[in-house]
């Protein structure tokens, strides 16, 4: 009589099941510390050998999507559990890598050696060698990239990786380095993006893709904005506001003059208000050429800095005045503005003059002017609450702006 015995690898695959399913209302909680630990770091070698076990089966199961028409194990994957096509396609890419090329690493892997974002790690380090590399290289390039995997996490071996020849044929290791990061420039570049999606609440949510040194010079910038002004409050803003208020900061500062020509004039945003409106804080101003309104406040503080046109209308609409850029500070006031104040002038504020803003102390709106004896220096904080309607300011005798909040 013929006895139907499963493989062994549905065996342990039902016995596992069975025995987790025996330990599902068990709670973790009541154990004791060094049983926590001990369970932490087994649970991970076994999770790592399942996944090497399901990667090697991956790896033979053609026959199983021919079976059901699909068009790879990975697609008939994803469709049974619903898991992403993409990550069950990477997984086959790595099994299909592991079982015909990168021996010596999948043996590391059934081992639960090496997890699998090492592997993943080490296998595109290993198939970006150049292909007329001799096969004794590929070999000591495999073996030392399995070996590093006991002490390096996937970052680092990305980095080993990308060194890797330096290691094992230094002759050719930096032209071969310049050549992949000229490769990975391109992708990098052919795969940028920036998408601007309206919340309908007053804010945009920027989703971007850049190059890694764009990022980096977009990073240094924000942070030369961020770092004093930690200074200027007891209030510690998260790093991921202040760099979002840095850029917007960095954006009121871009020199109009010697961005492309755009319109027919370099890159200007003109800002339409009513006088009364602009006088009295009432209403809201209009940018031209989008449904955008920003508070009569705001306008007045981005006249004194940034690169902003505003149109003063009267009653019918007409052009009361068509404000110029010569309402901002000249770079000698500026430079004369940090040489007498020092520093931002909000009272008790520290952050240097270089980090501030020149501020009408009379707002143009009122007729004040663009002179030396009216300008004073704030830093943003500060400069945001002076065109604040909700605080009122008060020059105190040596000089400095003490901000009130109005009751």
């Amino acid at each position: 009589m013929l006895v139907n015995t499963p493989h062994p690898v549905l065996a342990c695959a039902d016995n596992i099941l069975a025995e987790l399913a025996q330990i599902a209302d068990v709670d973790p909680a009541f154990m004791k510390t060094s049983d926590k630990a001990d369970a932490l770091l087994k649970l991970v070698k076994i999770e790592t050998l399942l996944t090497a076990l399901r990667l090697r089966v991956m790896a033979t199961a053609d026959d199983v999507a021919e079976d059901t028409g699909a068009r790879d194990v990975a697609a008939w994957l994803a469709h049974h559990t619903q898991s992403s096509p993409k990550t069950c396609r990477a997984e086959l890419h790595l099994a299909a890598a592991l079982d015909t090329r990168w021996t010596r690493l999948a043996a590391v892997v059934t081992a639960g050696e090496v997890n699998l974002a090492q592997a993943r790690v080490i296998t595109r380090a290993l198939d970006e060698l150049p292909d007329d590399l001799d096969a004794d290289l590929l070999v000591q390039a495999e073996k030392h990239l399995v070996e590093a995997a006991a002490h390096h996490r996937p970052d680092q071996l990305k980095i080993l990786g990308r060194k890797i020849l330096d290691v094992i044929a230094p002759e050719v290791g930096d032209a071969e380095e310049a050549k992949q990061l000229q490769r990975e420039e391109e992708r990098a570049w052919e795969t940028t993006s920036l998408t601007f999606t309206r919340r309908g609440d007053g804010t945009t949510r920027l989703t971007g893709l850049l190059p890694d040194a764009a990022a980096a010079r977009l990073v240094t910038y924000l942070d030369a904005f961020t770092s004093p002004r930690q200074q200027s409050t007891d209030v510690v803003v998260p790093q991921h506001r202040a760099r979002a208020q840095a850029f917007c900061t960095l954006l009121e500062h871009l020199d109009p003059t010697k961005l492309p020509m755009h319109g027919g004039d370099a890159t200007t945003v003109i800002v339409t208000i009513s006088h009364d409106a602009l006088a009295r804080d009432r209403a809201a101003a209009s940018v031209v050429g989008t449904d955008d309104k920003i508070t009569a406040a705001q306008a007045r503080r981005l006249a004194c800095t940034a690169g902003i046109i505003p149109a003063v209308l009267g009653g019918k609409s007409e052009i009361l005045d068509f404000g110029r850029t010569r309402r901002l500070f000249s770079k000698p006031q500026h430079k004369a503005l940090r040489l007498r104040d020092q520093r931002c002038r909000g009272a008790g504020c520290t952050i240097p003059a270089q980090w501030c803003e020149a501020h009408h102390w009379r707002p143009w709106s009122k007729g004040g002017k663009t002179n030396f004896a009216d300008g004073i220096l704030l830093c943003s904080h500060h400069h945001h609450r002076a065109h604040d309607n909700r605080y009122s300011a008060e020059r105190m005798p040596n000089g400095d702006i003490r901000f009130h909040r109005r009751t």
